[in-house]
């Protein structure tokens, strides 16, 4: 646990001069945390995290536009991996959530969270011990877990990509050129039908429920070539 004896070094990073100040007001009135220096643009804190002995950032997403706080997050962490960087922001979507602990910052709270909560947080994540917010923390697993479930069905994509036959490779080709199931067939001299059969096949052993999912992955993988002569 953190030694009172010793003061938790913030530096603060947001652009209204009322809020900062009431922040820092706040926060040195604590006994073990001290504001080490005070930021109004991303530039500013950026250069005040290279130059200043600090714990953590209390770090504000918008400030000189809307992504200020973020940017400067990504060059600070770029540089140094181990700062520890808390949002501290009125945004609660979702996205600028993802967007925000997606730079590598430990925790996020909204502005309006009482003073003890922040607090809270503050020396947890001083103490690694960061517990977001339930909010936050169910959006991030959920994003977790999308992009798991979409690496998983990439590498099941590839692997099965080998045990394509010839006639499904032009096939996939065809559907690169978006043709439609009626010109496959006549493009094939086959019936409609023989060439549903074989697209039921196609999606089966990519593990897709529509062409488009397969299109989409093989484009998105750069992998058009192999189907287009």
């Amino acid at each position: 646990m953190h030694n009172l004896s010793e003061q938790i070094k913030i530096i603060i990073a947001e652009d209204f001069p009322l809020l900062l100040e009431d922040l820092k007001e706040t926060l040195e009135k604590v006994e073990d945390m001290m504001v080490v220096g005070g930021a109004l643009t991303g530039k500013e804190v950026i250069r005040k995290a290279e130059t200043i002995d600090h714990d953590l950032i209390l770090m504000d997403i918008e400030m000189e536009n809307i992504n200020d706080g973020i940017d400067a997050a990504e060059e600070i962490l770029g540089k140094n991996p181990n700062d520890r960087i808390i949002f501290l922001t009125a945004h609660e979507t979702q996205k600028m959530i993802l967007s925000a602990m997606g730079t590598g910052a430990i925790d996020y709270i909204v502005k309006g969270t009482e003073e003890p909560l922040i607090i809270q947080h503050i020396r947890d994540a001083y103490n690694g011990e960061t517990v977001l917010a339930e909010k936050i923390q169910s959006i991030v697993l959920k994003e977790y877990k999308r992009l798991r479930q979409t690496e998983e069905s990439l590498l099941f994509f590839i692997n099965h990509l080998s045990t394509l036959t010839k006639s499904e490779k032009e096939i996939i080709g065809l559907l690169l050129e978006n043709k439609k199931v009626k010109e496959i067939a006549a493009a094939r001299y086959v019936e409609v039908v023989t060439i549903k059969s074989q697209i039921n096949g196609l999606l089966k052993k990519l593990g897709a429920t529509r062409t488009k999912e397969i299109i989409k992955n093989i484009k998105e993988l750069n992998l058009s070539h192999l189907f287009i002569s």
